[in-house]
């Protein structure tokens, strides 16, 4: 038990090891959330743009323009 408890203590720096490990933890998971959202925008504009945009032009093709 003493050990464990030891252990978590980290030899007197156990604010500073936990705040660490927490805010490395905060910034993996805001920066996950920020990829997703712009993954979605990305999504969403690359449909409108697709949708917007005007049909292909017919390729050229000179054996029909005789």
């Amino acid at each position: 038990m003493e050990a464990m408890r030891e252990f978590f203590s980290m030899g007197g720096y156990a604010w500073y090891v936990w705040m660490s490990y927490g805010a490395v933890a905060l910034v993996c998971v805001v920066e996950t959330i920020g990829v997703r959202a712009r993954l979605r925008n990305a999504r969403v504009t690359a449909r409108q743009t697709a949708a917007a945009a005007p049909p292909p032009a017919a390729r050229f093709d000179p054996a029909r323009s005789t």
